[in-house]
């Protein structure tokens, strides 16, 4: 049984190149600043192509999750697989889940709407229309975009 002890208080999901150095930056600093545990996850240090069990843990182990989705979220193999990890993770450990929509509305999110829907049209391309790692990112799409959250068109 995994450990229910609860190392962050926040894990941020987002796609680095979309948002690390405008609406990120100011959100950690403001967590920061305000005494807030935040883990970030690093694109950039990624290897292999799963996630690894070190930041599938992280995401276990924080309170809160932050899904900033923006335009390319969803283009990202990564992204997604964090996504259905803290969709789990809401609904079996009571994770708290906090969406960002930066520039992108929800009904995009949820429905797969214009870069949403192009990214995972690729992905079936990939993986097959009818394969279980799609259907889980669209669930996880569709049941992340439709929760409460704030919707941020500029900066």
């Amino acid at each position: 049984m995994a450990s229910s002890k609860k190392n962050y208080h926040v894990f941020v999901s987002f796609r680095g190149t979309d948002v690390r150095n405008n609406f990120l930056s100011h959100l950690y600093a403001a967590l920061d600043q305000n005494g807030i545990f935040t883990f970030l996850d690093s694109e950039e240090l990624r290897k292999g192509k799963q996630i690894s069990p070190s930041l599938m843990r992280a995401i276990e182990e924080s309170r809160v999750a932050i899904i900033i989705f923006s335009e390319d979220y969803a283009s990202s193999r990564w992204c997604l697989d964090e996504l259905v990890k803290i969709m789990e993770c809401k609904a079996q450990k009571e994770l708290i889940v906090l969406p960002v929509f930066n520039k992108v509305e929800p009904r995009e999110v949820r429905g797969g709407r214009e870069a949403y829907r192009r990214a995972i049209a690729k992905h079936e391309i990939k993986f097959g229309k009818n394969s279980e790692k799609v259907k889980r990112w669209k669930k996880a799409l569709l049941n992340a975009g439709s929760l409460s959250g704030w919707y941020i068109s500029d900066g």
